[in-house]
């Protein structure tokens, strides 16, 4: 067998299982969702930290959830951080839905966890949702996530998640990669291998079940809060997480295409983390496009150019078909810039593989296994763990 006809194979062993990815998609997102019984009252726990595409709409979408009783508290680090007057403005036209919290201390190296410290320690309910910044959710979000937890043996409910806005080209791949990417992967890997994947942009859990955990301390030294929560969980707790139908979207509108590349740079480092180097490493067969593309490189001519361009159009058209299934964004002339995305990613996955740290909000950090954070020999007295958010 040449080399090239076994990197064709390879793209085409990729094609084959994005469209098992895609029958399970479309599988998990019509399967019925009943009314809950029980709606707890809630505190939705939203760590800001400048201000993010659609910010005002973003919060907006949450003042008029349909869900009985609920408060939302927007954590902010202090009135410098370019968030502050839009939670002010939100907290002044809907004072009995939103709070205004100003973060207390930094215990851990996750910036994000010692806001959401602050926050559950504000919070007045039993049922904590936590929702990113760069979300906005449908109406009956609330609902679902309540309609998950009346099962005692459900300890913690995320969602997938979806992009839109988009209006440049970065804001395009990036919201292109969590329609058709990240959350199908979501919901394949909970569905056909068993694994869950809980997406930090919309997490939900029992007050009393975080505190069994430790509390979000328990998770202030990791990258991926998320993730690791999710196997607390299970390992710590017994009990299951629950993947909603409903996607949440994550809004990207305006990320220069270099913002796309360093998001994904380090989500791969994180990724390759977690998994290890040879889950990530199989991870590589989900992106086809460049193994045909090195095919066609190595033993270049019509057939080849036939076979690279075949797969090309089959990526564009599951990608399609994953969005449709996901949400009612189409993407229409974006899908003819999925080869290109994808060979973008193919790049922040190679880097991915080869680094073992992260630039994170101005300051660099080293993962470890399990996507713990350590300080940089000398970064402690440079001032990179300084406490933005």
């Amino acid at each position: 067998m040449t080399l090239s006809l076994a990197l064709f194979l390879a793209a085409l062993v990729g094609l084959v299982l994005l469209a098992v990815q895609l029958w399970s998609l479309r599988r998990h997102v019509a399967a019925r969702r009943g009314e809950p019984g029980r709606m707890p009252p809630v505190s939705v726990l939203k760590p800001l930290c400048g201000v993010d595409d659609g910010l005002r709409e973003n919060l907006e979408s949450f003042a008029f959830l349909d869900f009985p009783q609920y408060e939302v508290l927007l954590g902010v680090q202090d009135d410098a951080d370019p968030a502050w007057p839009v939670a002010v403005a939100a907290v002044t036209r809907w004072p009995e839905r939103f709070r205004l919290v100003r973060q207390r201390g930094a215990p851990g190296l996750n910036p994000k966890v010692n806001q959401l410290i602050t926050l559950a320690r504000a919070a007045r309910n039993d049922v904590l949702v936590i929702s990113d910044s760069n979300v906005r959710v449908r109406p009956g979000y609330l609902r679902e996530i309540a309609w998950h937890l009346q099962a005692e043996d459900v300890g913690l409910v995320t969602h997938p998640v979806v992009g839109v806005g988009e209006r440049s080209v970065g804001a395009l791949f990036e919201n292109l990669h969590l329609t058709a990417s990240v959350g199908p992967g979501v919901v394949a890997a909970k569905r056909l291998a068993g694994r869950d994947m809980v997406v930090g942009k919309s997490m939900a859990l029992r007050r009393r079940d975080l505190e069994a955990l430790g509390g979000f301390e328990c998770v202030k030294d990791v990258l991926a809060e998320d993730y690791v929560l999710g196997l607390k969980v299970a390992r710590e707790l017994g009990k299951r997480v629950a993947l909603a139908a409903s996607p949440v979207e994550n809004v990207n509108t305006d990320r220069p295409v270099r913002g796309f590349l360093g998001r994904y740079r380090r989500w791969c480092v994180m990724q390759r983390m977690i998994a290890g180097r040879p889950i990530y490493a199989c991870q590589a067969l989900l992106n086809p496009i460049p193994f045909a593309l090195l095919a066609a490189a190595v033993r270049p001519g019509w057939t080849s150019l036939a076979l690279l361009l075949a797969v090309c159009a089959s990526k564009a058209a599951l990608d399609g078909a994953s969005a449709r299934a996901m949400t009612r964004t189409r993407f229409g002339w974006g899908l003819a810039l999925v080869p290109v995305k994808d060979v973008l990613f193919a790049v922040a996955w190679t880097r991915g593989f080869l680094e073992d740290s992260v630039e994170w909000r101005g300051r660099r950090l080293r993962l470890l296994g399990g996507s713990r954070l350590q300080v940089p020999a000398g970064a402690a007295s440079t001032g990179l763990l300084a406490t933005d958010p």
